[in-house]
């Protein structure tokens, strides 16, 4: 092969590779500025999302209409629900992270729940038939996972300025701010520690959905 026909060949490996370090680079723009992919690790918030499912969360969702009650919320649990450092080392760390980056393992300190109290909120349980209640208002909540009771555990908060109350749907299955009372913080994860809001479930492929925004976790009218 004389140098006329190398030439072309190197030059399209050179083209390949500065494509392939573009498309990273726009990919990688794209996913920290307006919408990312997680991996779904755990049952906690089941029936919406299941183990295994990958998400498309959108960063932009809380940039102008603000965090509510009954929202799901992808968010950093550093200082709240995971420690600030897994101690694991460098290299683990940057599998690991290489890994969540593209949607193939969950993260050990990325979480999904849904709001259950917003700040100035006082949240209780239980009513006396069972229901957590929201400023002594009985919570209606129809995405319990089915037969799975509002809370097993008992609790009696106010949530402070800046920060959420946070649960998962299957209820039995879920750690989340329940299990944090005792911690630094009581469980309340921070607002600026929220990463978005879950829009699209997009594997596995029968599962490919809409994820949509809720608005029912209201205080009953009624209830008291």
């Amino acid at each position: 092969m004389d140098t006329a026909e190398r030439q072309p060949r190197k030059q399209g490996w050179r083209f390949a590779l500065l494509a392939l370090v573009l498309a990273v680079a726009i990919s990688g723009l794209v996913r920290s500025l307006w919408i990312d992919v997680y991996y779904i690790p755990s049952e906690s918030m089941e029936p919406l999302l299941g183990t295994g499912d990958r998400i498309l969360v959108s960063r932009t969702a809380f940039t102008t209409d603000p965090i509510k009650r009954g929202d799901v919320v992808v968010f950093d649990g550093r200082g709240s629900f995971a420690p600030l450092s897994s101690g694991r080392g460098p290299f683990v760390d940057a599998a690991a992270a290489v890994s969540q980056w593209l949607g193939l393992t969950g993260s050990d300190t990325t979480y999904v729940k849904r709001v259950i109290g917003v700040p100035g909120d006082h949240v209780q349980c239980c009513s006396v038939d069972g229901r957590l209640t929201v400023n002594s208002q009985v919570l209606e909540e129809p995405y319990v996972y089915p037969g799975d009771e509002p809370s097993t555990q008992k609790f009696d908060v106010v949530v402070p300025a800046g920060r959420l109350w946070l649960m998962g749907d299957h209820r039995s299955r879920s750690a989340d701010s329940r299990g944090l009372l005792g911690a630094p913080g009581g469980g309340m994860v921070p607002l600026d520690r929220v990463i978005g809001r879950p829009v699209q479930i997009i594997w596995p492929l029968d599962r490919f959905a809409e994820v949509p925004r809720t608005t029912q976790a209201e205080p009953s009218k009624n209830g008291q």
